[in-house]
């Protein structure tokens, strides 16, 4: 495609007024203004010609098939012809909001610099980040360039047509999981410690320095004349559900990354820590309705299939319904367990039906909460006001933060386990608070 510049359709009227006047002052100078249009069709048309043809351009695009949500990626343009190009030219690239706000990012790619430098291609490397999971299309890719005389565009359109899954994010699952089976002393390097910190008698040990005191049997020891202690063994085969509440309230952003996406990467973490440990492990999400509860898996080998699982659960903009997706779960679930609840709520009263559904739950099945600090409210409560709107924010904050900690307050009442953790921390500090209970014997 070839059209006009600004700079051509500024010459034009320009040269339009001026014609006009010399043929007012002098009539047989009329022949100025066909002259002057002539003389730039003239110079459109050998603008067109000179140069390299866009229709000659071969465009290799190229981007991961896969990404996990939240990781930056590199996105790399080459467009390459028969003839030299210009050393630079503008690009406009159409993709999903996924990856580009607004649906559309504009650029510029250059040719390659240094001596070594093909003056017939220009390439261009773009560092995206992908915001939500779901397939983000790529659909086209347009690139054009002016003329030598800058009166005409040179543009083409290249059809990419493809489109790359975005998935949770497994980056962090592996490296923060690596740190915390490194630290914590469970994993197969110490077998007294993996042997004495569970819940059911194994066994009466002789005590060493480093022993809980409390686990002393004083009764054999004094039978024996030495100190003897009581090994546990550890609670294994244990049923946890990951329950991710996929409402309104957890699809908002927070950290520039929607909550349920956060939810999701520190539920994959946990369930591969779970896994490592020998229990069962399975998925929930609900909405307005529950959406999916996957089969309890038990190996390291099926944590794909998690993965899968959670790839599927998808953002919605309704209400959640507390009460329909915790007396599913519950009915489903045969023996007592642990759930793991992936939540939000921001007043008492839109709160009111999940404390109810919680305090029938937590009769039967342990429940542990995880919700995310609001920071921002955090930082207009905290903020030094310069004006009414200040103090008005202010105080409409501290209100939402102290109806937060009230629910907590009735949650912790009930007998569940509530955790207010940051989003950048939620997968670590979930996984500690699963060991923790794991560690008591809680199950």
């Amino acid at each position: 495609m070839i059209y006009p510049t600004r700079r051509a359709i500024y010459l034009l009227l320009v040269g339009a007024p001026t014609a006009l006047a010399l043929g007012l002052i002098r009539p047989e100078l009329w022949l100025v203004a066909p002259g002057w249009i002539g003389f730039l069709l003239a110079c459109l048309c050998l603008d067109a010609m000179a140069g390299a043809s866009p229709q000659q351009l071969a465009l290799d695009a190229r981007f991961p098939h896969q990404i996990g949500v939240g990781e930056p990626f590199d996105l790399s343009i080459n467009a390459s012809g028969p003839r030299a190009v210009p050393r630079r030219a503008e690009i406009a690239l159409a993709a999903d909001e996924r990856i580009a706000p607004g649906g559309r990012i504009a650029d510029e790619i250059r040719a390659p610099e240094g001596e070594g430098g093909d003056a017939r291609m220009l390439t261009r490397r773009l560092s995206l980040t992908a915001t939500r999971r779901g397939q983000a299309e790529i659909a086209a890719l347009w690139i054009r360039w002016a003329g030598p005389l800058g009166l005409v565009w040179k543009q083409r359109r290249f059809a990419i047509g493809r489109s790359i899954a975005v998935v949770p994010s497994l980056r962090a699952v592996s490296e923060e999981g690596r740190r915390l089976f490194q630290r914590n002393s469970w994993f197969g390097l110490r077998q007294q410690r993996l042997r004495g910190e569970g819940s059911e008698f194994e066994a009466l040990a002789e005590y060493h320095p480093g022993m809980d005191r409390r686990a002393i049997d004083w009764s054999a020891s004094a039978r024996h004349v030495k100190l003897l202690a009581k090994e546990y063994r550890v609670e294994r085969d244990n049923r946890v559900v990951l329950a991710i509440d996929a409402g309104r309230t957890m699809a908002e952003p927070v950290g520039g990354m929607p909550r349920v996406d956060r939810a999701v990467s520190a539920a994959l973490l946990l369930a591969y820590a779970g896994l490592k440990l020998g229990d069962r492990i399975s998925l929930f999400s609900f909405a307005a309705q529950p959406q999916a509860l996957t089969p309890a898996y038990m190996h390291t080998q099926d944590f794909p299939s998690l993965q899968r699982a959670a790839s599927r659960i998808d953002y919605a903009h309704v209400e959640s319904n507390f009460t329909l997706a915790l007396a599913t779960l519950s009915a489903a679930l045969n023996r007592r367990s642990l759930i793991i609840l992936f939540t939000e709520f921001t007043d008492a009263t839109s709160a009111d039906l999940m404390i109810r559904a919680a305090g029938r739950l937590v009769k039967t099945h342990r429940l542990l909460c995880v919700v995310m600090r609001d920071e921002e409210l955090e930082s207009e409560e905290r903020r030094r006001p310069e004006c009414a709107a200040d103090v008005t924010r202010a105080n409409v904050a501290a209100a939402l933060l102290l109806d937060r900690q009230l629910v907590i307050a009735r949650l912790q009442r009930l007998g569940v386990d509530v955790i207010e953790v940051p989003a950048d921390a939620m997968g670590a500090s979930v996984v500690e608070a699963y060991l923790g209970i794991k560690q008591q014997g809680g199950l």
